[in-house]
Formats: C-alpha cells, structure tokens, sequence
C-alpha cells in the first residue's frame, strides 16, 4: 500500500480517575489512585475521507519525572502540556503521512518540552499519545488493524535523520515480516509493598473481591510463570525481600521466569552488582537466581547513559528504561554495556518499532540474538491502553508482557455498564465478566489476542466519552517546582 496523507483536524482530551484495589509502590511512590487521559482524534485524508481514533494512557506522577519537588498534580500537568504541544504541532504541520507528522514534529517536540522544563521523556508523552489516536483514525477509514498497517507501512514509516544508525537498513522489509501473535504471557508485577504471603496483610487490609491479592495468591489463581521483581536499593532488605517471593515461586510454580527492575535506585553498576553477587551466594535464591531473564534499568538516570554497566552485565544482561527518553538513547545506551530497550506505548509505539529495527539489524551484524526488546507496563487500564499496548508488543515478537494493571485496578469498574459491555461484546476472548465489572481473561498465565486484529488500533469497543471529565488545562509557562508535604 503507499502510505496515505492525512491531516491533523481536532483532537478532544479527557479524563478518568480510578481508586486502586492495593497500594502499588515503584521507586519514590506508593500509588493509591490513579488519572488517565483519554483522547479522541479526527484525521481527514487527503480524498477527503474522515475518521476518528482513539488512545489512552495514564497520567503517571513520579515515573516520566522523579523530581521529589514536584507535586503530583504538577507531574500530570507537564503531562498535559506534552500533549498540548503534539496538538499544537502537529495541526501546524498540515498534511503528511502518519509516520511524517511524527518526524516531521519530533525536534521541535523536544525543544519546546525543554523550554518548559520538561525532560525528554514527558515531552514524548504528548505524540506518543496522538500518535495512537491518529493511526486508530487512519485504519478505521481504511478498514485495515494496525498489524495490517505496519506490515504494509502504511503510517510511512522510513529511515530518516532521526535514526541514523538504521541507514542502509530495509526497514518496509522487516516491517512487512512482522506477525502479530495469537496469545502472549502475562508477566506479574511484584511491587515494593505487596503482601508476598497471608501473614504479610492484615485482616483489615483485605479488598475481598475475588480477586488475589498476595503473591502466593496471585500465583495459585493466575498460574502465570512469568514474573517482575521489584527491588529497592537496599540490598539487605532486597535479598530478604527476594527470599520470600522465591520460597512462595518455588513452591507454586516451579518452572518459572522472572526479571529485576531496579527503578533508578542505585547509583552506580557496582551497586546492583553487590546485590547480584549476593544473590548468587544465597542459596534460598538459587532457583530465582537461575530464572532471571533480564535486570531492567537500577541505575538513577541521571547517570545511566554516562556510566558503564558492566560490572553487573557480565552476570545478566540489562536494560535500559527510563532512560529511553529519545530517539537516540538506544544507540547510547548499547555502547554502555545495555542490550536491550524496554517497549512502552507510552514512550511511543513508532520509538518501540524503530527499536526493533535496530535489534534486528544488531543482531543479523552479531550472527546471533544478543540484544532484545522487553515488553513494559505503566499501569495499563483495561480497555483502550491495554489493548493497544498488548497488539504493539505482539507484533515486535515479543512472548511474554509486564502487566499490572489487572491486579491493582479492578478491571473495568471505572466504566459505565454499557462501555463494559461493549468491550466483552467486541474481545470476547479478552475479556470475562462474572462477579463484579469486565476483567482481563487470563487463563493459565495467558491472554489470548485475536480479536485485537479489528481495523484500528486494535479497539473495537466504543469507549463512554460522556462519563469523563474534560481534562483540565495545562499551564501555558514552565511548572515552578514547589516541594510537596506528603505523599
């Protein structure tokens, strides 16, 4: 197909709040509610033709940007301005391929978070969002899911300024040998504050929902084997952290695989090697130590693309993820000893097919598979984003996802009945409704993902646009931090 031209005509922008089921705690936050804006964007082709699309994705604080002197509600402004700015440049541009409007946008997208202060990955909030809305308008008027689209490039997307180390490659080539696959492995998030056994909750504390709410519970009910292990940066309380979790894999699951996400809490590779080493001498954690697949991103970034990681890459290999904030930290992050870059629509699914590109490309030169690609969760609601989010990291061949958002978020209860029942009636084989609202159907670890392959992005539900709130108005000017009392 030759990639169609397309402009920008409107885009509304709402939101929705959620009261999580169990507090989540990541890095400097333990999280017990949460936003998520909501977007709705009209294209018009260049024959004419309209269509609408949409995206979603939560309004996370203390992730894109960790400064502690910012409040939360600042955090989701410099979210909010991220899209204004997509908005705004974007509609200027005019007419373009899908991909183009990207490309065509991304240096002034950077440039203009910068003057506002925001670092580069809030400013890539903005298209990241728009950019899925805008190729869910794209295959809806051509009739046409978004495997289908990427296989045939009809976004257009191309080797461009902006990647320079893919010259050479044939990027339509390896995007039309892309296959989406049927089902995909969930893996589990265990958080710094999840209860791992019975005794680690007290009784006041219990949800009772029918849904697991301790490790051991989680495993029982789920029976996935895949597994991400948060750790804290303190080592001792880590190993004894870890000791508790592998007692309770070891027992339940046996035959399972698991990763480490450092979350920036270590300064340097050596401390995150200290804890490896500690690990390996531990022998209660020897079958854990024997199933890591990957350590995601322990050092604070800050410092994560100026230092080496070798010191703990020798032992596993590691990736790179907040730190992923442009184009071009893949590329920076390889030469520093990482070998691999998570996946995160968030972070932009033209950046995740790009990256894989690469990985691609590095391992045809190194005759062998040594950098790879992970599949990453930022809370992804049920429904739009995890959706969308599920048929990107499907495509790029990846087997297994974090997800968490079906533990801490109670499946579709932030919705209205009818915006439920839509979604069961349109990914019946995604979702299951019993006792309570529509939830991910996870069956032995698995989700299974035909009904993705709609035309669009991969949602063929209709969300309630009337039951959500207008998302507020960003500030205009850079957000003054103004430090917070609590959290």
């Amino acid at each position: 197909m030759t990639a169609p031209k397309l402009r920008l005509d409107a885009v509304e922008r709402f939101e929705r709040d959620v009261k999580l089921r169990l507090p989540f705690r990541f890095g400097v936050i333990t999280v017990t509610e949460a936003t998520q804006a909501v977007i709705r964007a009209r294209i018009t082709l260049e024959d004419g033709r309209s269509a609408t699309g949409v995206a979603a994705e939560t309004l996370a604080a203390k992730w894109f940007d960790k400064n502690l002197d910012l409040t939360d509600d600042q955090n989701l402004d410099q979210l909010r301005q991220a899209l204004d700015i997509a908005v705004e440049l974007y509609r200027a541009h005019g007419v373009d391929t899908a991909f183009g409007l990207f490309a065509a946008c991304y240096k002034a997208q950077i440039a203009r978070g910068a003057a506002l202060g925001l670092n580069p990955l809030v400013a890539s909030y903005g298209p990241a969002l728009l950019d899925r809305a805008v190729i869910d308008a794209l295959g809806r008027a051509e009739g046409v899911s978004f495997a289908d689209m990427i296989r045939a490039n009809l976004p257009g997307i191309a080797v461009t300024d902006l990647t320079p180390d893919l010259q050479g490659f044939d990027l339509p080539a390896f995007l039309g040998t892309l296959r989406p696959g049927k089902s995909i492995d969930v893996r589990h998030t265990v958080g710094l504050v999840d209860p791992i056994v019975a005794s680690d909750q007290k009784p006041e504390h219990r949800v009772g929902d029918g849904l697991p709410e301790t490790l051991e519970e989680v495993a029982r009910f789920y029976r996935g084997r895949y597994y991400k292990l948060k750790v804290g940066g303190d080592i001792a309380a880590d190993l004894d952290r870890l000791a508790r979790i592998a007692f309770v894999l070891d027992r339940e699951i046996g035959d399972y695989q698991a990763t480490l996400d450092g979350n920036e809490q270590y300064e340097d590779a050596d401390g995150i090697a200290e804890l490896w080493r500690r690990m390996a001498a531990t022998p209660a954690l020897g079958r854990l130590v024997g199933s890591i697949l990957f350590v995601e991103q322990p050092i604070k970034r800050a410092v994560a693309l100026s230092r080496p990681i070798e010191a703990l890459a020798r032992h596993r290999a590691v990736i790179v993820d907040e730190s992923d904030g442009e184009l071009e930290s893949f590329p920076a992050a390889l030469k520093l000893g990482y070998a691999g870059v998570s996946s995160k629509n968030c972070k932009g699914f033209y950046k995740s097919l790009l990256n894989s590109a690469r990985v691609a490309k590095l391992n045809r030169a190194a005759g062998g598979t040594r950098y790879f690609m992970s599949a990453e969760d930022l809370t992804t609601w049920a429904g739009v984003s995890v959706q969308q989010d599920l048929a990107l990291v499907s495509l790029i061949g990846l087997t297994h996802v974090e997800r968490n958002g079906h533990h801490f978020i109670d499946g579709m209860g932030f919705a209205p009945a009818g915006e439920q029942e839509s979604f069961l009636r349109a990914h019946p084989d995604l979702y299951a409704k019993e006792k309570g609202p529509a939830r991910l159907r996870i069956s032995e670890g698995k989700l299974a993902l035909e009904s993705l392959g709609c035309p669009g992005f991969a949602v063929a539900g209709e969300p309630d646009f009337a039951s959500m709130l207008p998302m507020p108005a960003a500030p205009r000017s850079a957000i003054r931090p103004r430090r917070k009392t609590g959290t």
